[in-house]
């Protein structure tokens, strides 16, 4: 047994969870509203049907009153020609009609009693609801108010773990441009060093030495075809040894 009522108390607040997620009080609030306009319509109308029944009343107890003049008047005339016969009648309906009417006296007193009771509740009510609107609206600002701070706080949370994660990329970025800085200013120290083309082009002191004979040859022989072309007297040939 406690097992089953500890699984009963899990799921009912598992379900109760599931409604507060649900349930937009806002909605609930506007749905209260409703029911409470229904209720005050509901007086309203019962208003409605009491004093038109009033009035039904009156109309019939006026006309008894009226009727009771008449019967009263013809009663006379039956007797003042003679017939006291009619003139019984008449006057038998008369009483009639004013029983009548004494037994709807209190009938409309009540539903005059009735009708003050409903527009006593209906005042009450209206004040109530008036109220509740205003209250509802108040509520209803607020929640959104509330949601939408809410709302920009899970915003800016999700931004603050982004722009974690985007400092993590730019400190990465830092991180490799400073290694490619140095290594840039490593290879402009090893080319002003001329270290780098004896690594880029290597080669021993022989090579050099005859490259730059070459060199220095080709020279040598660019400037006598000048000076031929230009007439310039040339220089004397050193004898080689042995000549």
């Amino acid at each position: 047994m406690g097992l089953i009522s500890r699984m009963s108390t899990v799921i009912k607040s598992k379900v109760n969870d599931l409604l507060n997620r649900a349930e937009d009080p806002r909605q609930t609030m506007d749905y209260a509203y409703q029911r409470q306009l229904e209720h005050l319509r509901d007086v309203r109308r019962g208003i409605v049907e009491v004093v038109a029944a009033r009035r039904r009343l009156e109309l019939q107890a006026a006309e008894l009153k009226q009727n009771t003049s008449k019967l009263d008047d013809q009663a006379r005339r039956a007797l003042a020609a003679g017939r006291e016969d009619l003139a019984r009648l008449a006057l038998e309906r008369k009483q009639a009609a004013l029983q009548q009417i004494q037994s709807l006296d209190p009938q409309i007193a009540e539903l005059e009693q009735q009708q003050e009771k409903l527009s006593e509740t209906e005042q009450r009510l209206t004040a109530k609801v008036e109220a509740f609107r205003t209250q509802k609206e108040v509520i209803k600002a607020q929640y959104s108010a509330a949601e939408a701070q809410v709302k920009i706080g899970e915003s800016l949370t999700g931004l603050s773990e982004e722009m974690a994660d985007v400092g993590m990329a730019v400190d990465r970025a830092q991180e490799r441009t400073q290694q490619l800085q140095a290594r840039a200013g490593a290879i402009d120290e090893l080319v002003s060093a001329g270290t780098l083309e004896e690594i880029a082009a290597p080669s021993d002191t022989v090579e050099r030495e005859l490259a730059r004979i070459t060199v220095s040859q080709n020279v040598d022989r660019e400037l006598e075809q000048m000076k031929q072309q230009l007439g310039l007297p040339q220089p004397p040939k050193q004898l080689k040894e042995g000549e």
